[in-house]
This record gives structure tokens, C-alpha cells and sequence, in this order.
């Protein structure tokens, strides 16, 4: 139960940030969020010791039986990891965007969209459902979304806000489909009993469909190759979004799907080739273009996605080990996977302080253009202290937390080579040269974040701001990030013990005891170890090629602007935009007939075929009951009333016939015993029929449509073919009764919901999924509607202002 409300917890002090900004000063209502995450996070560490002894906790909450989708929390060593990285990092964040944001921002607001990025996060990865998890994973992409375009004054975060959205959302879809296949398979939505059963579907025809579906889910939220494009777009949200949802949650989002979805999918040859392939070009790719940047968050932006693919390469290879069984190779490939978590905390320590790091001197300086800066550290000591460890940490140095795992990482690269399992071969050599070459570029752009902004020559004349050191305040949260950096270095074995082989034993849970298995994490392994040797290469190389940058950097130039990923993107959201525009425009004529000849001729294409291709048109009368009547001079009225309207020659005969019509509707339902629907009947249309009559009351006089010939004999039978359709229709299904009547079942309303009228029930309990979205809709209008008027009001008071 714990585990399910600390997710509600964040959405339910959303609700209460508004009403207490309104009181309190605007910096204190960041203090107020503050204990949010980090009481999340004291009782979240509260588990380290129960997890650690291979115990897991599950709470349900039912929801939908019929459908087999509940509310179902999972805490175990991987959800463990993550949920702590949220809301550790997410109370470092908001300390520091209680010193960064201007108070004349609209904080409320930002914290509002903050707190539900943080609940539909952890969300995400304590969610068991599949369903659940897809419903948080996009309120993950929405809350984003608003975070990104907190400034929307600004183009550029508009821009990048639309960009994140339109591509993490089109991969969430992608991924629903793969849970549905899922589904559909195995008959659960749920991941620990799918991971249970697996086994006996991988031979099914959607497996492998389900599978590259929820792979274009991870990767496009992780931000790998080819989808890697929105994140660089994203850094234009302030910089405390910046490190928290770029570089420590949302990006890690994809990298956990892989990491929770392991166990189903990881033993297929696809997989493995897939995501390791994927996150080793993600890594030199990001690493390629981080050199090149002129914008320090730029910079950390590339740099952040060749480290995501750094991830997630090590977890493609450690697939290889649940091909293993129980043998003694299984444990040895399972070592890519233990690294991956490894370097995941390790990122989210030196980035997150990085960022932290970028927005300091943006808040100070007024600039982040690194032609711009140099010196820093004059004035800057702490920031440049901080730089410095955060710097050298990602380029792989010791005594930093990032050279621990980049050594795992160069071993499990060699070990890559020597696998047997998918006949890798050259392909291992080839993924050890490429990520060898992306961590050479890693230490250049490292060497450009320290060299480059806080040693040199400073130039005050290109600076916007008075040059200082921030405040105390500004520098507790990377400090505190920093600090981390260095002791994880030191005392690696005790993230190693509690929280890394717990995780390994829930990727694994196949591998018995796979956890235990796992080596002591240590900073020297002697001279003869292979991964020492490469980062001794990285360091040389990234020396040769830092200060012989200027003679090499014309090799971006080669390609033209135009061939780059998103001049495509941007070429085909124009081209999307002016198609959708010019379709719009074949069939928005601005004229009702147009579109009900639109309308009704599709209804005639699609029923009609159906009925005539189906051979649906067959009648029995012999179970129907004899026609009075009454019935029959009811239907002559309404027969008599329905021509009669083609002939009106005016609105007032029009409207009159057009109510003889409604009324002969009530007679039916006298006649047929159901005076309730009769009298509703009745009230209605004499409330339209009064509307109709005050409305044509003040519109002009009804003038004669002169029609060409052809046209009225094409709405002529445009109206015969409907009106033949509908009358087959009816007839075909009150002959020809293919299912058992839903009838049955709403008879026993009373037993099932209570109520004793049949109508009412299904109007409000068995429709109130239903009623509930009509609602939410009107309220949406009328949101809108009440927007527009408290705009319009404003911009007259401006305007009375400016006078």
C-alpha cells in the first residue's frame, strides 16, 4: 500500500500548490515541494534492506475486472533503482530551482507540472498492468511537454516542446501496440506473469511484432537513433527541467521498458542485435556531435544521448546471458547488464550536476556560447570545482564514478567478442572500435565543458552579466551530486550490494541467485586487464585530438545542412502540414449539402457494400407480430409529413410538419407501452419545435433553391439508396438475429447495479465510463469557452491601460 500511494502522493500535493502559492510568498512555495520528494525518498530508502534480501512487495488495487486491468504496484531492486533516482534527484532539483527561477516566474504553475512529471514517473516503474504503465508513460510525454514549453513565449520552446510530443507519443502508441499483442498472446496484462509464461509464445507470430513495437516505445523515450532528435530541441525548458527530465527520469524511462522487458524478450537474436546495435551508434553518434557544439547545454544534450546509448548497448549484450541457462556464461554476459545499472546511477550523479553546472553560468553570466566564455574559474571556484569532477567523471577518469563503470563497459566490450551464442564475430570487433572511438569523443567534449569555459582567457566584454559566483544556495544540490560522484568511487560495493545485484536478480529472475554471482566493483584490476589499456588510448587520443580540434573540425561541414535528421523532420511536418491543409480544403466547401452528400454517400459505399457483399439482405417476418391500425395511420402521417417538408414553401410549414414527425415518434412509444420515452419525446420536441420557431423568426424569408437538374436527380438518389439501406437494415436484423440479445443482461439491472428502471441504470451505471467522458468534454468546452472570455476582458483592460 505504501508503494501506491507514494505514487498518488505528488498528484494529490499538485492539486494544493496552487491554492498555497496564492498565500504564500512565491520562493517559499518551492520549499513546500521540496518535502514532497524528499519524504518520497526517505520512505523509498526505507526498502534498500528488505530488498537487498531478495524480498518484493505488490499491492492491487482493482479497477476494471471485466478486463483484467488493475492498479497493480510492483517494488522490487530494478523499480527500487529508478524510484530512488526520481525522487532523489527530483528533491536536489527542486532545491535548486528554488534559487534559480526567478520569483516573477509563474512557479506555481512550474511545480504544479513538475509534481505530475514526478508521480506518472514512478508510475511507470512501479506499475505491474500494462495498461496502467502505458496510461503513466504518456502522462510522462504530456507533463514533459509542459515543462519543456514552461518559457512559451518563446518559439524555440514551443518548438521543442511540440518536437518531444509529437515523436515520444507517437512511439507510445507504437508500444501500446505491442502490450495489446502482448495481450492478446498471453492473456495477462500482467509483466510478472507474462514474464512467468513466456516461454510457451515465443514461437507466435505477434511475438516478434510485439517485441520491435515496444522497442520503437523505449527508444524514442530514450531519445536513441533515429528518435534522438527531440532532446537536443528540449533544452530549452529551464535548466532545473533540463537535469532532471534529461538527464536523470524521463530519458531513463526508454532504458527501463528495455530493462523491465528483458526477461520476455531478451533471449530472441533480434533483440540482442536491436538494442545493442542501436545503443552503440546512439553512443558514437551523440558522442560526434557533442563535439561540435558552440552551446554548453547543447553540448550536455548530444552528450546525454551517447551516454543513453552507452546504456543501452551494455543492455542488448547482457541479453545474451538468459540464452545461457544456468551455465558459467550466463553470469559472465550478465556483466554488461550489471554495468548498465552501474553507469545509469553514475549518469544521473555527474549530468545532473552538470546541468546544474551549465545553468549556473547561465544565471550568472547570461550566456552559455562557450566562444563567449573562458576564465571562469577566477571568480567561479566551487562551480569550476564541481565542473571539473562532473567533467572528468564522464570522460571516464579516476578517481570519478564514471571511470568504474566505463572500465565495465570496455570489458564487457571485449567480452562481446568472444561470444559464441548469435555468432557475432566480426560484429564484436566492430562495436568495440565504434565505442571505443565514441568514448575518444566523450573525453574531447569533456576537456572542451572544463578548458574551454573555466581555464583561458576571460572576456568580460562578451559577457551580459556582472561576473560572480552564485549563491550558496544555487551550489548545495550540485555539490551534494558531486560529492556522490567521488564517494561512489571510493565505496562502489555498497550501491553494489544493496541496490545493484537486487536489480540484477528482477532482470534475471530466471538465473537463480544471478545477483550474488555478480564481482566486487574495484578500481584496479592490474596491468594486464584489456579495459585499462583502452582508456589509457581514450586519454592519449582525446589529448592528440582536443588540441588539434581547429584542424579537424571541417569534417562536419561535409554533409549538407539538408541531409541531417531534422531538416527531414521539419521537411515532413511542412509537407504533413500543407497535405492535411490541402485535403481539408478538397472537402470543407463551407456548404451543409456538400457535406451531407459526403456523409451519406459514404454511408451508402461502406453499410451497402457490407450488406450486398455479406448477403445480409434476407428477411423473416414469421416471428413478427401483426401490425394494427393504429400503427399503420401513424406511419401514413409520418409518410404524408416527410414528403410533404421536400414541397414547404415556407419555414413556419417546414417547422410545423417537421414536429408532426417528432409527435407521430411519442404516438409509437404510447403505442408500443413506454410512456416515460413518450413523454421525453414529447417535452423535446416541443421545446424544439418553440426554438426552431423563435430562432426563423428573425432570419430572413425562405427563397427557393434554383437547383440544375442533374443535381436534384443526384440528391434524389442519394436519398432513395439511403433510405432503401436504412429499411434493409432494419428489416436484416430484426429477421436475422445472429447473437443472443445484450437484453437479458440489463434485465437483471436490479441485481447488477441497484436500480429498478432499466433505462436510468444503463444511462448511469452501465454507460457512466461513457456519460463520464461526455462530461469531461463539456467541462473541456466550457474551460475553453471561459478562457477566451477572461482573455478577451484582459486585453480590454490593456488596451484601457495603454490609453
Amino acid at each position: 500500500m505504501t508503494i501506491t500511494l507514494s505514487i498518488f502522493i505528488p498528484f494529490i500535493a499538485a492539486i494544493f500548490v496552487p491554492l498555497l502559492y496564492k498565500r504564500l510568498q512565491s520562493r517559499k512555495i518551492g520549499w513546500f515541494v521540496l518535502l514532497v520528494p524528499l519524504t518520497l525518498f526517505a520512505i523509498l530508502a526505507s526498502f534498500i534492506p528488505s530488498i537487498a534480501k531478495g524480498e518484493t512487495y505488490t499491492h492491487t488495487l482493482r479497477w476494471i475486472d471485466s478486463a483484467g486491468i488493475h492498479f497493480t504496484t510492483y517494488l522490487d531492486g530494478l523499480s527500487l533503482i529508478f524510484s530512488l533516482l526520481i525522487t532523489g534527484v527530483g528533491t536536489l532539483v527542486i532545491l535548486y530551482s528554488i534559487y534559480y527561477l526567478s520569483e516573477r516566474e509563474s512557479l506555481g504553475r512550474f511545480y504544479v507540472y513538475l509534481l505530475l512529471f514526478m508521480g506518472a514517473m514512478l508510475g511507470v516503474v512501479f506499475s505491474d498492468n500494462l495498461m496502467v504503465l502505458y496510461v503513466f508513460w504518456e502522462l510522462t510525454s504530456i507533463s514533459s511537454f509542459l515543462l519543456i514549453a514552461f518559457w512559451y513565449h518563446r518559439k524555440k520552446s514551443r518548438y521543442g516542446a511540440q518536437k518531444s510530443m509529437l515523436i515520444t507519443v507517437s512511439g507510445g502508441f507504437a508500444m501500446l501496440a505491442g502490450f495489446i499483442m502482448l495481450h492478446t498472446m498471453t492473456g495477462s496484462y500482467s509483466i510478472r506473469e507474462i514474464v512467468a509464461s513466456i516461454g510457451q509464445y515465443t514461437d507466435e507470430p505477434l511475438f516478434l511484432i510485439s517485441m520491435l513495437l515496444v522497442l520503437v516505445g523505449a527508444f524514442t523515450k530514450s531519445a536513441q537513433f533515429p528518435f534522438h532528435i527531440w532532446l537536443p530541441d528540449a533544452m530549452e525548458a529551464p535548466t532545473p527541467v533540463s537535469a532532471y527530465l534529461h538527464s536523470a527520469t524521463m530519458v531513463k524511462a526508454g532504458i527501463y521498458l528495455v530493462a523491465r522487458f528483458t526477461p520476455i524478450f531478451g533471449g530472441e537474436m533480434t533483440w540482442f542485435y536491436l538494442v545493442s546495435s542501436v545503443g552503440v551508434f546512439t553512443l558514437f553518434w551523440g558522442s560526434f556531435n557533442a563535439v561540435k557544439q558552440t552551446d554548453l547545454k547543447a553540448l550536455l544534450a548530444y552528450s546525454t544521448i551517447s551516454q543513453l546509448g552507452l546504456v543501452m548497448s551494455l543492455f542488448g549484450l547482457g541479453s545474451a546471458a538468459l540464452n545461457e541457462g544456468h551455465s558459467a556464461n550466463s553470469v559472465f554476459y550478465a556483466q554488461a547488464t550489471f554495468a548498465a545499472l552501474f553507469h545509469l546511477i553514475n549518469h544521473s550523479t555527474f549530468k545532473g550536476a552538470l546541468f546544474m553546472v551549465v545553468g549556473i553560468v547561465d544565471h550568472e553570466l547570461g550566456t552559455r556560447d562557450i566562444r563567449r566564455l573562458g576564465g571562469l574559474m577566477s571568480f567561479m571556484p566551487v562551480t569550476f570545482t564541481i565542473a571539473l569532477i562532473g567533467s572528468f567523471s564522464m570522460a571516464g577518469l579516476p578517481p570519478f564514478n564514471g571511470f568504474l563503470s566505463k572500465e565495465m563497459f570496455f570489458e564487457s566490450l571485449v567480452n562481446a567478442r568472444n561470444l559464441e551464442l548469435f555468432d557475432v564475430g566480426t560484429l564484436g570487433t566492430l562495436f568495440l572500435v565504434v565505442a571505443w572511438l565514441a568514448s575518444v569523443l566523450t573525453f574531447v567534449y569533456s576537456m572542451i565543458i572544463v578548458f574551454q569555459t573555466f581555464l583561458g582567457k576571460f572576456q568580460p566584454d562578451r559577457i551580459e552579466k556582472p561576473s560572480r559566483e552564485a549563491s550558496f544556495g544555487m551550489l548545495i544540490a550540485p555539490s551534494i551530486l558531486a560529492i556522490f560522484v567521488v564517494g561512489i568511487f571510493f565505496f562502489p560495493n555498497i550501491i553494489g550490494d544493496y541496490l545493484l545485484r537486487p536489480a540484477m536478480t528482477a532482470i534475471y529472475p530466471t538465473l537463480a541467485g544471478v545477483g550474488s554471482l555478480m564481482p566486487r566493483i574495484v578500481p584496479w584490476h592490474g596491468f594486464t586487464n584489456p579495459a585499462l589499456w583502452m582508456t589509457v588510448g581514450v586519454v592519449v587520443l582525446g589529448i592528440i585530438l582536443y588540441w588539434s580540434f581547429r584542424h579537424w573540425r571541417g569534417i562536419y561541414t561535409l554533409a549538407p545542412l539538408k541531409w541531417n535528421l531534422d531538416s527531414i523532420f521539419n521537411a515532413n511536418l511542412v509537407l504533413l502540414e500543407k497535405g492535411s491543409s490541402y485535403f481539408t480544403r478538397l472537402y470543407m466547401k463551407g456548404y451543409l449539402k456538400d457535406y451531407l452528400v459526403y456523409i451519406f454517400t459514404f454511408f451508402i459505399v461502406v453499410v451497402g457494400g457490407a450488406i450486398f457483399l455479406t448477403g445480409s439482405y434476407s428477411f423473416d417476418f414469421s416471428n413478427d407480430a401483426p401490425i394494427t391500425m393504429n400503427e399503420y395511420l401513424i406511419v401514413l402521417a409520418m409518410a404524408v409529413a416527410g414528403i410533404s417538408i421536400l414541397f414547404a414553401k415556407s419555414r413556419m410549414t417546414a417547422t410545423i410538419l417537421n414536429g408532426v414527425l417528432g409527435y407521430s415518434i411519442a404516438f409509437f412509444f404510447v403505442v408500443f407501452r413506454a410512456p416515460d420515452l413518450a413523454l421525453t419525446q414529447a417535452i423535446v420536441e416541443t421545446v424544439t419545435t418553440a426554438l426552431f420557431l423563435l430562432c426563423f423568426y428573425f432570419l430572413p424569408e425562405w427563397k427557393k433553391e434554383r437547383s440544375p437538374v442533374r443535381t436534384k436527380v443526384v440528391n434524389g438518389l442519394i436519398a432513395f439508396s439511403v433510405g432503401s439501406i436504412v429499411t434493409v437494415l432494419a428489416l436484416a436484423v430484426q429477421g436475422n438475429k445472429m447473437f443472443e440479445s445484450i437484453s437479458v443482461y440489463f434485465e437483471d439491472a436490479y441485481r447488477l447495479a441497484g436500480g429498478t428502471n432499466i433505462v436510468n441504470t444503463i444511462l448511469g451505471d452501465f454507460r457512466a465510463f461513457d456519460t463520464m467522458l461526455e462530461v469531461v468534454v463539456l467541462f473541456i468546452a466550457g474551460i475553453g469557452v471561459f478562457t477566451l472570455i477572461k482573455l478577451k476582458v484582459r486585453k480590454e483592460e490593456r488596451d484601457v491601460e495603454d490609453q
